[in-house]
C-alpha cells in the first residue's frame, strides 16, 4: 500500500472515505470526485483529501502504488516532476484557509463501521478482498470499531470463515512486526452469514446480527458487491431495504465488470439509483490499482521522449495481458 513519509492513515482528514464522516460541514457535493484508494489487491474508491501543513491548501492525493483520481486535477508539466515525492503525486488545489471548524469530526468511541462482503466465499474475496482489509487493518487505516461480515450462499460457520480466510492473509516482508498477533485480532472481527442475494428475510437476518455487533453506537455500513453483475440489482434492493443503516451512512462498492458496454453500464447504473444516490456508489476495477498500470503515467511524463508520442494523436488503444497461473475455480459465491 503506497503510504506518505512520517504519518500514518489516522494522520489524515478524509472527506467522504468509505469509513470516515460523509461531508465537511456538509459541502461535500462541492468536493473533488472520488479518488480510487487501492492497496494490492483492492481498489477503494474514496473521496479524500489532505490538509496541508500549512493549512492553506486542500491536496487531492494521487497515489502511484495504485490509485486513480477521476477527474484528475490538472498539474502543469513545470510542477509535475516536483509534486513527486516518494512515490506520490500531489495536485494542489488552493482553497481557503482552514479553521477548527472545518475539521472532519470523527468521533470514534461514538460509531462503528461494518464492512460485508457479499459474495465471501468467491475465489476474488478470499484472493484479494479480505487479504486488503488485513493490510488496511495492519496499517490503522480502519475505524477503531469495525466488523467484518462474509455473506454468501454457501453454508458456512464463523470459525470456517476465519479457518479460510487465514490461509490468505500475508504480512509485508518490511512489516513482520507483531503479523501473528494482528491477524489473530483482525479474524476475532471477522463473521459469516449464510443467505440468498435476493432474500429481504435473509437480509434482515443480517442486519440483526450487525445491530449486536454494532452495539448501538451510530452504525456506518459498507456492501462490497464481490458477486456477478446479473445480481446487483437483487442485492442492492435487499441490502437496502432491509440492512441498511438507521442513523449513520450506507454505501456500497461495485466490483468490475460493471455492464457489457456503454448501454448495459448506463442501464446498470439507472437500476442501482432506484436504491442509492450517487454519492453511494463506488465503482472499482482493482487492475486498475495495479503498480504496473500506474506506472505507464509515470513513465509517459517522466520521460521527454514518450511524452509527446504517447498521446491519443499517435496511439489508438492500449492493451494490457495479464497471465495467472490459477484458473477460475470457485469464483462463484
Amino acid at each position: 500500500m503506497a503510504s506518505i513519509p512520517s504519518t500514518n492513515c489516522r494522520s489524515y482528514s478524509y472527506s467522504n472515505c468509505l469509513f470516515c464522516s460523509s461531508s465537511i460541514n456538509g459541502r461535500h457535493q462541492n468536493q473533488p470526485t472520488n479518488l480510487l484508494f487501492s492497496i494490492p489487491g483492492l481498489t477503494f474508491l474514496a473521496k479524500a483529501s489532505i490538509q496541508s501543513q500549512r493549512n492553506s491548501h486542500l491536496n487531492e492525493v494521487l497515489m502511484q502504488d495504485g490509485a486513480v483520481a477521476t477527474p484528475v486535477t490538472p498539474v502543469g508539466n513545470e510542477t509535475s516532476l516536483e509534486n513527486m515525492k516518494d512515490g506520490l503525486l500531489y495536485s494542489v488545489t488552493s482553497t481557503e484557509e482552514f479553521n477548527e471548524a472545518d475539521r472532519i469530526d470523527i468521533n470514534e468511541n461514538e460509531s462503528s463501521v461494518s464492512i460485508t462482503v457479499v459474495g465471501a466465499s468467491g475465489d476474488l474475496a478470499k484472493k484479494k478482498i479480505f487479504p486488503a482489509l488485513f493490510a488496511l487493518y495492519y496499517e490503522d487505516c480502519l475505524p477503531k470499531h469495525f466488523t467484518v461480515f462474509g455473506y454468501a450462499r454457501s453454508k458456512m460457520t464463523d470459525a470456517e470463515l476465519r479457518n479460510m480466510v487465514s490461509k490468505t492473509l500475508t504480512c509485508r516482508i518490511d512489516k513482520r512486526e507483531n503479523c501473528g498477533e494482528k491477524m489473530d485480532q483482525f479474524l476475532k472481527r471477522c463473521f459469516y452469514h449464510s443467505g440468498q442475494y435476493d432474500s429481504e428475510d435473509n437480509f434482515a437476518e443480517l442486519d440483526k446480527k450487525l445491530k449486536e455487533h454494532e452495539g448501538g453506537r451510530v452504525s456506518n455500513r459498507l456492501f462490497y458487491l464481490s458477486i456477478p453483475p446479473n445480481i446487483f440489482i437483487d442485492a442492492v434492493r435487499c441490502a437496502t431495504s432491509t440492512a441498511s443503516s438507521g442513523n449513520g451512512w450506507t454505501r456500497v462498492i461495485v466490483e468490475k465488470p460493471f455492464g457489457r458496454d456503454s448501454e448495459s453500464s448506463a442501464s446498470l447504473t439507472k437500476s442501482l439509483k432506484q436504491y442509492l444516490n450517487e454519492d453511494q456508489i463506488f465503482r472499482i476495477d482493482h487492475y486498475l490499482g495495479k503498480e504496473l498500470v500506474e506506472n505507464l503515467s509515470v513513465l509517459r511524463f517522466s520521460n521527454l521522449i514518450f511524452e509527446p508520442l504517447w498521446s491519443r494523436q499517435y496511439i489508438r488503444n492500449v492493451q494490457l495481458i495479464f497471465s495467472e497461473d490459477f484458473g477460475t475455480e470457485g469464483r462463484g459465491g
